[in-house]
């Protein structure tokens, strides 16, 4: 299979001298297409960091990532934006939608920066819309949207682009138990679809449901390819 991601001897740090702090020390994975992946971890494990330089929204201090087969590290600012507009879609646990748009608004405004036409911007973001459940509500705001739904707005709007891979952080943590388990079925039929889905989560009940589990501790990959069961061993200090 075609790795959608592949960390080489990935170091991250930040400050120097005294105050140095490594977030990140040689950390190596590979993440195949179609692959449904959560990376997980006690606070200051590097999760975060390490999620921030998938996504190309942090850069290495040394060594090679390569995401769908390009080499990012000598990308310019405005060729790392245009990546990340083209190959990754993100769902956060805030859901950062425009209060003054619609859902179907909030939805089309990744394409206005990949440059569609505005009748396929329409025509997309309504499917997208339709595929999380939501056909019935493309003219609410997101007042007027639960937060289930305004998580599900979210998630359309990450995958308008069609990305390769989507990259969930923390997805489902301001969610109650019902609504998580909605939001978590549309993350597996996007899998399925053949979307590669990686989620950094503190919650081992949201971990089992992947097909895949990476367990960081203080900057490294400690454990990769956990089993479910596995995470009853490890102590979650989040």
């Amino acid at each position: 299979m075609q790795p959608v991601i592949r960390l080489e001897d990935i170091c991250k740090i930040y400050g120097m001298g005294d105050t140095e702090v490594r977030a990140l020390s040689d950390v190596n994975l590979v993440v195949n297409t179609g692959e449904y992946c959560a990376i997980m971890g006690p606070s200051g494990s590097g999760k975060s960091t390490a999620m921030n330089v998938i996504g190309c929204l942090d850069r290495p201090t040394s060594g090679r990532y390569y995401l769908d087969g390009i080499d990012v590290a000598g990308l310019s600012d405005d060729e790392l934006a245009h990546v990340r507009n083209r190959k990754l879609g993100f769902v956060f646990q805030q859901f950062h939608l425009l209060p003054q748009l619609s859902a179907l608004e909030n939805v089309m405004l990744p394409m206005v920066y990949a440059g569609v036409s505005s009748a396929e911007r329409r025509e997309r973001a309504a499917e997208a819309l339709t595929r999380v459940g939501l056909a019935n509500r493309l003219n609410n705001r997101p007042n007027q949207l639960s937060g289930g739904q305004q998580q599900r707005v979210a998630i359309a709007r990450a995958i308008v682009n069609r990305p390769v891979m989507l990259l969930a952080d923390e997805p489902t943590g301001a969610l109650d138990s019902q609504t998580t388990q909605e939001v978590l079925n549309i993350f597996s039929e996007l899998n399925a679809s053949g979307i590669t889905v990686v989620m950094v989560t503190h919650e081992p009940e949201v971990a089992r449901q992947t097909h895949r589990i990476v367990w960081f501790r203080d900057g490294m990959v400690q454990h990769d390819n956990m089993r479910p069961a596995d995470l009853a061993q490890m102590t979650l200090t989040v």
